[in-house]
């Protein structure tokens, strides 16, 4: 394996769309979600090892979960858990993590990937990342991986290439916000729009000084910390320095302002496993065209559903067609699926009435 190989895995999010399995305290990167034995977390991790050197895999996440990742991935060291005291958006956290890299090892190449998605096909995901690592050590680029959109989707965010431009990597025009859906028809019928994955691959040298162009305040809040990265005087830094970084994605801070933005369209399948919905998708279907995780289902006259419990749950349905039912210890969920938007909502509307217990 190539020791200057490295990835960052972002695991601070609470995604709240899939409560009440993902809550504050256990978000949904720490659970099981498609009944395989591992979390999405462990399946991301044993994924990219795969192609990276295990000790060079980092995880980005907050402080509160520092328990949750040791718990999970019990082979990594403290040096590869980087915590965040507070909530910063992106471009902080990978700011923080690429200095850190830098400093280690100046040659090295990442991935910057979010540990919660949905790749079917791993080897093609490697051979992948491994081309676009390939070119990003030669190049200064920074490249992300844009995945082949199979329908007009109004959830995700766009990236329009370049298309007279030839070979497998293309240079980015710009980067598109979430479309309504007659524009999303229009990307799509244009054929040189792809789904932003937020999946990036650069070298230390290239991502530091695109940071240092165009968010300088920020280079500047995060650089004073160099010689003491990689010690023990480095929390100490972080604890009183991180809550002053602005509240920046890495997409506003760099990638929509840089010149040198390249995008590899990908050849796996991909989903971002953002809702109760697009994990009905990629499960597989009983006879009625339900979807279950660990539940134990008779159904009569109910198809489409998404039904998780405790593990051999026996759940009988009658006369029910797509709904989420989700069975946890103090919550049970049954909400129509068209309107799995509003478990955000629902969720503030919860923590209202009965306390925060329970979110």
């Amino acid at each position: 394996m190539n020791k200057n190989y490295y990835a960052i895995l972002m695991a601070g999010g609470v995604g709240s769309r899939f409560w009440p399995v993902s809550t504050e305290n256990n978000p949904k990167q720490f659970h099981d979600m498609l009944g395989t034995g591992d979390t999405l977390l462990q399946k991301t991790f044993y994924r990219l090892i795969k192609l990276i050197p295990k000790e060079n895999v980092f995880i980005l996440t907050n402080e509160r979960y520092k328990d949750l990742v040791q718990e999970q991935l019990p082979v990594l060291t403290n040096r590869q858990v980087v915590l965040e005291p507070a909530m910063r958006n992106t471009a902080p956290c990978i700011l923080y993590a690429s200095l850190k890299i830098q400093k280690e090892n100046q040659d090295a190449v990442m991935i910057v990937a979010p540990s919660d998605h949905w790749i079917e096909d791993e080897k093609k995901f490697n051979q992948n990342v491994k081309q676009a690592f390939d070119y990003s050590a030669k190049n200064d680029a920074l490249l992300t991986l844009g995945i082949q959109p199979t329908f007009p989707n109004t959830g995700y965010g766009y990236i329009e290439f370049d298309k007279s431009s030839e070979g497998n990597i293309k240079p980015v025009d710009q980067f598109k916000e979430k479309p309504d859906y007659n524009t999303a028809k229009e990307y799509l019928a244009k054929g040189n729009f792809l789904w932003n994955a937020g999946i990036f691959i650069w070298s230390a040298k290239s991502v530091v000084e695109a940071f240092k162009n165009c968010e300088p305040k920020l280079y500047e809040l995060f650089n004073k910390g160099i010689d003491v990265y990689n010690t023990d005087f480095e929390d100490d830094f972080i604890r009183d320095n991180y809550g002053k970084a602005e509240n920046i994605s890495v997409d506003y801070a760099i990638m929509e302002k840089s010149k040198n933005v390249f995008v590899l369209p990908a050849e796996f399948d991909w989903n971002d496993l953002g809702t109760w919905g697009s994990l009905y998708d990629k499960l597989e279907k009983d006879d009625s065209n339900n979807a279950l995780v660990n539940a134990k289902v008779l159904a009569e006259d109910s198809s489409g559903n998404m039904i998780r419990t405790a593990k051999d749950k026996v759940v009988v349905v009658d006369g029910l067609n797509d709904y989420i039912v989700v069975d946890k210890e103090d919550v049970l969920l049954i909400f129509p699926k068209e309107k799995e938007q509003d478990i955000k909502r629902v969720l503030q509307s919860v923590k209202k009435k009965f306390g925060k217990d329970y979110v």
